[in-house]
């Protein structure tokens, strides 16, 4: 009975701990997302870091001229030797210097703003 116990006290923090991360991780991916200008009317934008290596940048809206939703998901890994992005699905690509550049200063600007709003720890890189 008591380990039975000690299984379900142990499933529990685990549970909580995920959720705890969850939300860590939707706090996060918006403030990533506000990285590039206001986001447009019912629509939404993320960036994040996945893990380590791979960084995230979804965002959805609605085509002005066609009324259709639109929806772009990127991934990034960084790699030794490069970075490469894939885009809804397709395959990985090496990434040009400009993008590169362009990437590491959202990266900059996402963990200056992370850890100062959600984490309360202002960082200068």
């Amino acid at each position: 009975m008591i380990k039975m116990l000690d299984q379900m006290k142990i499933q529990h923090q685990t549970d909580r701990l995920s959720k705890v991360r969850q939300q860590l991780l939707r706090q996060e991916a918006a403030i990533g997302g506000q990285l590039f200008g206001p986001i447009p009317p019912r629509g939404s934008r993320y960036f994040f870091r996945m893990n380590g290596h791979t960084w995230i940048w979804h965002e959805e809206w609605t085509d002005p001229q066609t009324k259709q939703r639109r929806i772009v998901n990127t991934r990034y890994e960084l790699r030794n030797n490069g970075i490469l992005k894939a885009q809804n699905g397709q395959n990985l690509r090496y990434i040009d210097s400009q993008e590169a550049v362009n990437l590491y200063q959202a990266i900059k600007m996402y963990c200056q703003r992370v850890s100062s709003e959600v984490y309360g720890r202002p960082v200068s890189i």
